[in-house]
């Protein structure tokens, strides 16, 4: 799995599958697995789009060239085409369940969680309320600390009583977290977080025409990161 001398495998296998989400029934994921994969990662969709959404399947093609497996899921709302989000007691739900679904498929790996934006939020808020059982670190990509416009905390306090190492992937331009914010937040974690910013990212990582760097730049740079980081745990 190691990041220092990446080699892309033979082409990974992508499953459609299903998994029981509880008293919301079944819902979707896709296993995207490389070969001997060394680590596997829970990836929640944002509130806007699902987990085919280009940026996740960029995130799985990506990590799959580390080796590691991805397992990206829906919540409830998004597989009954809703679009107001799940209450956070179904969303957490739906995270343990995932994790739990996800292990039993690609056991005997080391495992992380996190995902994209509002999915992120989702799984920490389940492991502040308990333990996601073999999840041994979270990742968020672009963590939503915030609305726009309305810098505050509030939506990261439970964090405090995550017992995992946390990794935060921001843009320096992320419109929902104000490192203003979100930097003291990340002091107060102490060790068990680790701030990573993508300069000039907003937050979808989205980078100024100016920078001189593709999108495709921009999602090796948080792979790399990523890797090295689950390679640390």
């Amino acid at each position: 799995m190691s990041s220092k001398h990446r080699k892309r495998p033979e082409r990974p296998v992508m499953r459609t599958l299903t998994f029981d989400a509880g008293s919301q029934g079944p819902v979707s994921a896709l296993l995207t697995q490389p070969p001997n994969p060394g680590a596997l990662l829970v990836l929640a969709h944002g509130a806007g789009a699902g987990m085919r959404h280009p940026f996740l399947a960029a995130v799985a093609d990506a990590f799959s060239a580390y080796r590691v497996a991805t397992w990206r899921y829906q919540f409830p709302y998004m597989e009954a085409g809703r679009n107001r989000p799940d209450s956070p007691a179904i969303a957490q739900a739906t995270v343990r369940a995932a994790v739990a679904a996800a292990r039993a498929r690609v056991p005997d790996v080391p495992i992380v969680a996190g995902g994209k934006s509002f999915g992120g939020r989702m799984t920490s808020q389940a492991a502040a309320d308990e333990t996601l059982p073999g999840v041994q670190g979270l990742v968020f990509f672009g963590f939503p600390l915030h609305a726009p416009g309305k810098p505050s905390v509030t939506r990261g306090e439970h964090l405090v009583n995550v017992g995992l190492p946390m990794l935060f992937l921001q843009g320096t331009r992320d419109a929902f977290a104000d490192l203003e914010f979100l930097r003291p937040l990340c002091q107060r974690l102490g060790s068990r977080a680790t701030l990573y910013l993508v300069e000039g990212g907003d937050h979808s990582f989205k980078v100024l025409k100016r920078s001189g760097r593709t999108q495709e730049h921009v999602m090796d740079e948080l792979t790399d990161v990523a890797v090295q980081w689950i390679e640390a745990l």
